[in-house]
């Protein structure tokens, strides 16, 4: 199954044990080159910092557009405090994950070599690492604003939750989008204070996107998931109509972000991306096959750079083209 995401980060990639050695009992260790890594770089392998860039573009575009809504300029604090909540907020949700999953990702044979599961980073250390990364959430949360404190608390819920979801239904995969869902919501009232039906469609869009691609990595481990009790959508139903609802789920989210840009007023910049977006995510789905998945990390990569990045630039585009003023 998956582990955040975003956006987000969807399973993560797909890990081949890395200079193992066997310890007693047969249970596989740290090998030389792991041994060698220090307490903080592990733990930054272990939540795959370096793919937080995958979900700080739907946040931004929701700063950025609250911003011109409320006085056509950009809120830069607001932006700079978003970076760091999304972060630690990613971060803590990963590092929970790992440690909520470690038994599940020793019976998986693509997740056997991570970090807690050969004992390259101790649980302590990880949860230190969890502990630290939700205080630094919550100090932000604080210093955006009350209420986004007191929402704090709606958003970090699901983050740990779901790695729990896939213990007993195979719509974990929803949780996952829920997860993903509230990232924007909350970057537009970092902005505002207020609710916004807006950031509501924006952060729709970007759960549906996390939710359906999810689909589409887990058929790597159909089997395992079978093996071992792990519930998924396409271990329940087969990959056929795992990759029907994953194409369902993306049209939707062409469709939430044509609402977004109707009701935030978006020009032709923003409609250009779309068509970007679109493109991306038809050539996702036909190099994608139930019988051929050998591609399915290069839809990752490629594809979820091409759909954050592509429809960030546009959006920026659109703004200017309107008048943000920097």
């Amino acid at each position: 199954m998956t582990e955040m995401p975003a956006a987000a980060t969807p399973r993560g990639l797909t890990e081949q044990p890395r200079g193992r050695t066997e310890q007693r009992h047969g249970r596989p260790g740290p090998g030389p080159g792991l041994a060698r890594r220090g307490p903080a770089r592990a733990f930054l392998r272990l939540v795959m910092i370096e793919h937080s860039v995958f979900a700080l573009p739907f946040a931004y575009l929701a700063v950025l557009y609250a911003s011109y809504q409320v006085s056509r300029s950009v809120h830069w604090n607001a932006l700079a405090l978003v970076t760091l909540a999304m972060v630690a907020a990613r971060t803590f949700a990963m590092a929970a994950n790992r440690i909520i999953d470690r038994g599940v990702d020793a019976r998986n044979p693509r997740t056997a070599g991570r970090e807690l599961v050969t004992g390259a980073m101790s649980v302590r250390t990880a949860a230190t690492g969890a502990a630290v990364s939700l205080l630094v959430f919550l100090g932000v949360a604080a210093a955006l604003s009350p209420l986004c404190l007191a929402l704090a608390p709606l958003a970090l819920i699901p983050l740990v939750v779901y790695p729990y979801g896939k213990r007993f239904t195979w719509g974990c995969h929803g949780l996952l989008g829920l997860a993903q869902m509230i990232a924007p919501i909350g970057a537009w009232i970092a902005v505002t204070d207020a609710w916004s039906w807006s950031a509501v469609l924006l952060g729709a869009a970007v759960g549906l996107w996390i939710g359906g691609f999810d689909l589409i990595y887990a058929l790597q481990d159909i089997d395992s998931d079978r093996a071992t009790g792990v519930h998924s959508l396409p271990a329940r139903f087969g990959a056929p109509v795992a990759l029907r609802v994953a194409k369902s789920a993306h049209v939707a989210t062409v469709g939430m972000l044509i609402a977004f840009g109707a009701a935030v007023g978006a020009g032709p910049w923003w409609y250009a991306g779309l068509i970007v977006v679109t493109a991306a995510f038809a050539y996702e789905h036909h190099i994608v096959a139930p019988d051929d998945l050998s591609r399915v990390n290069r839809a990752f990569f490629t594809m979820n750079g091409v759909v954050g990045i592509a429809l960030f630039l546009f959006g920026v585009a659109d703004l200017i083209s309107r008048g943000l003023m920097g």
